[in-house]
């Protein structure tokens, strides 16, 4: 019975009275009681309209989220109700989220006591980047009788932005810091004589490295006293993101280019946190956006500004041109992280010769794409000789992605 609507339900029990009236037409001892079922329909309809129209407000909605969604990561959403009335109310709450969700039935349905309050929470997960539109929340309220149910519109149409993975960045920044990953047990490593920047010079323990041993403090203070070293820091890292054809390929509803930009963010964040520089290049058959590698407190707002607007172009990637901006714009030695993705050895030879010549002057490490739909149809066993063709040319894929590796 819960799933017939309210309509419906008055609409039966208005058949109900008229098949009553009928027989009363051939029986006429039976108008009474057919007028009597009919005053109690009738009256019950009047009280619960009575009851769910006297108050104003008798059921307040107010949806809480983040300013904005994070692309490719389950963002909670929750629904704040209160209900004002002084008996049990029994609610469908619809909300209207944004269409690019196709989520067309998004409805819950409780009941609420008198004067107290429900929380109804759902997660939304984006797949692209952009401004998404939620709508109003709809309530629709109705007593235990359930005859009459009244309507009620909460809220007003927002507009909220979709970035790239800032959940996850958040995520791994906290994993970066030193002092959280001791609480999960993982402690830091001292790397002895393998950086030149000096710290301090502390009294010689044993383990330390005997060739760090500053034997002008050794004088002085009369104990054996040892420079030691730390991590070399200031580095730069810049992200190489191809746009070009490649990237679009889709995997689980997301675009390559948009893998490519989560990973992105969440490197240049941890980098920044581990006092590194950071930088970024977009790139397809010409450079699109350059952004100088800087630790400055603000970067990382302008490098999320960047990735939110980038969009992958129907053009072959020019290698050549990106070897001689980065030659230009890259003076100092760094590690450059490139983005693409080679489906074919003769894609990859055409640009086998930039990418060595790239790796002459910076550390270049080259990030593509792995179709686990690819494995999973490799461990399949097929069942008919359409599988196995399938499966060969799978094997085929499977094998020249590895002489590409």
């Amino acid at each position: 019975m819960n799933q017939i609507s309210l309509g419906t339900r008055l609409f039966i029990a208005l058949g109900i009275c008229a098949g009553l009236f009928l027989v009363a037409y051939l029986l006429p001892w039976m108008l009474v009681p057919a007028y009597a079922v009919l005053a109690t329909i009738l009256t019950a309809a009047g009280v619960e309209s009575y009851l769910l129209f006297r108050v104003n407000d008798g059921v307040t909605a107010q949806r809480d989220m983040t300013d904005r969604l994070s692309n490719g990561d389950e963002n909670p959403v929750s629904l704040h109700l209160r209900s004002a009335y002084r008996f049990l109310t029994a609610i469908t709450v619809i909300d209207e989220v944004p269409e690019q969700f196709q989520w067309r039935d998004m409805r819950a349905n409780l009941e609420i006591g008198p004067g107290e309050s429900e929380e109804v929470r759902y997660s939304l997960r984006p797949v692209t980047r952009g401004e998404y539109e939620f709508g109003q929340i709809i309530l629709l309220v109705s007593s235990r009788l359930k005859f009459i149910r009244r309507i009620y519109r909460w809220g007003e149409p927002v507009a909220v932005a979709v970035y790239p993975a800032f959940l996850q960045m958040k995520k791994y920044q906290l994993l970066a810091a030193s002092n959280r990953l001791t609480e999960i047990g993982v402690k830091p490593i001292r790397r002895l004589g393998h950086s030149t920047e000096f710290e301090q010079i502390k009294e010689y323990v044993r383990g330390d490295d005997y060739r760090t041993i500053n034997w002008k403090a050794t004088a002085r203070s009369n104990k054996l006293m040892v420079n030691q070293y730390m991590d070399e820091r200031s580095q730069q890292i810049y992200c190489l993101i191809d746009k070009s054809r490649v990237m679009k390929m889709p995997f689980e509803q997301m675009a390559l280019l948009d893998y490519a930009i989560n990973a992105t963010l969440v490197l240049c964040n941890v980098a920044q946190n581990r006092h590194d520089k950071s930088g970024l290049l977009t790139f397809s058959k010409n450079i699109d956006q350059f952004l100088p590698a800087a630790k400055d407190p603000r970067h990382m707002r302008t490098l999320q500004e960047m990735l939110y607007k980038q969009e992958t172009e129907f053009l072959e990637a020019d290698l050549e041109t990106v070897y001689s901006f980065v030659t230009r714009r890259i003076p100092h030695r760094s590690l450059l992280v490139l983005f693409t993705n080679f489906e074919s050895q003769s894609a990859m030879r055409r640009q086998l010769p930039y990418l060595k010549r790239i790796a002459r002057r910076h550390l270049l490490l080259v990030v593509f794409f792995e179709n686990t739909e690819l494995s999973d149809l490799l461990a399949s066993r097929p069942g008919d000789m359409k599988g196995i063709y399938v499966k060969s040319i799978g094997e085929q894929f499977s094998l020249e992605k590895r002489l590409i590796v």
